[in-house]
């Protein structure tokens, strides 16, 4: 007789707590940030009430101050308002088709380019000129061209995601590390620590390959999302395609992704040795920039726990146990055209976006 065996219902997480010991700090200006961020985000909008509850349990403002812990109010309130739009953005692409992607992709890219004179009535054209512009004072011109790279790169990137998502597909776990890498948001956010601290470092240096290796060991802490992803049948996550292509089980594919997140830290550790030497002003503003980098590994590590974005109200428990019970499968709830925005002004502007200079993909 055959044994059936049961689906699994829990998985464990590794210890990565106690594997960073990178100094956990928090900006002195959080309450206040998380505040007015809030407000910016809600303001002349018709989220539902289920959406502002997600919002408020986001604390995006806890981990804005978590990863940008000595920079001041200005540029906190800016860095605040871009993580809230870009969990926001984050939510609208889980649900997105390929014209999705592209109707977005545009209207936030032409937003960047033409900060000054490209209009649309959606939302999200006013929320992305409105955190740009007050950028573009003090930021330096490569901390400007780098971020727009790095979110034309995300919205690539999350248009790949669309296509495997639509045909059902599990990418190689090499594909899906590269993926990943931009369909995190991550990027945009390092360049926002050369705007937030007023680093003005060179392309060259910013390109270095060890500059590079420690951004990418910094982004490559992939383990919390699984839970929720599982639920809605995504599979653009590193516990499902390392399940996929190894026919690992649940526990030893969570062992394995969490040895790897491990080892990005140490990757960081190591490489952050290796740092090479360039002038005293360089020197002085890289230092910066990789403690910015050290803060973001940390910061977010621990924010996961106190968000309600992975772990619903669980987060501390989770902390403590690191046993997490997983959610049954649940059904998409929107049609796509709603999932572009739940303000009415998006979803009827989106399908009217006027392409400037950007056309985003031409497939």
């Amino acid at each position: 007789m055959s044994t059936i065996v049961s689906p699994p219902t829990k998985f464990v997480l590794p210890d990565l707590v106690s594997h960073c010991d990178f100094k956990l700090r928090i900006n002195r200006h959080h309450k206040q940030v998380t505040v007015e961020s809030k407000r910016w985000l809600f303001r002349g909008d018709d989220l539902s009430q289920k959406s502002r509850k997600a919002i408020h349990g986001l604390k995006a403002g806890r981990l804005t101050s978590m990863c940008y812990p000595d920079v001041g109010f200005p540029q906190l309130r800016v860095c605040c308002d871009f993580l809230t739009y870009l969990f926001h953005l984050d939510n609208l692409s889980d649900d997105m088709d390929n014209a999705g992607t592209k109707y977005v992709a545009d209207l936030v890219l032409n937003s960047l380019h033409h900060p000054y004179h490209y209009y649309s009535s959606a939302r999200l054209n006013r929320m992305t000129k409105d955190f740009y512009r007050r950028m573009l004072p003090t930021a330096s011109p490569g901390t400007c061209r780098r971020f727009i790279e790095t979110m034309d790169l995300f919205f690539q990137a999350v248009h790949m995601q669309a296509i495997d998502r639509a045909k059902g597909i599990v990418p190689d776990l090499e594909s899906y590390i590269s993926l990943r890498r931009d369909t995190s948001g991550c990027k945009p956010c390092w360049a926002l620590i050369e705007y937030a601290n007023n680093l003005d470092i060179p392309d060259e240096v910013m390109e270095h390959p060890i500059i590079q290796n420690l951004g990418e060991a910094a982004n490559d802490l992939d383990i919390f999302s699984y839970n929720v992803e599982q639920s809605k049948g995504d599979t653009h996550n590193m516990i499902c395609v390392v399940m996929y292509e190894q026919g690992l089980d649940l526990q030893s594919a969570v062992d394995f992704v969490g040895e790897l997140c491990k080892q990005s830290i140490d990757r960081f550790n190591e490489d952050r040795k290796l740092i090479p030497s360039w002038s005293p002003k360089i020197d002085k503003d890289v230092a910066v920039y990789v403690t910015g980098l050290a803060d973001w590994i940390v910061g977010s590590l621990h924010w996961s726990f106190d968000s309600t974005r992975y772990f619903q109200n669980s987060g501390q428990e989770v902390k403590k146990t690191r046993v997490v019970n997983l959610l049954p499968r649940r059904k998409l709830e929107c049609p796509i055209i709603q999932s572009l925005g739940e303000s009415a002004n998006d979803s009827l502007a989106l399908s009217n976006v006027r392409i400037i200079v950007h056309p985003f993909f031409s497939c």
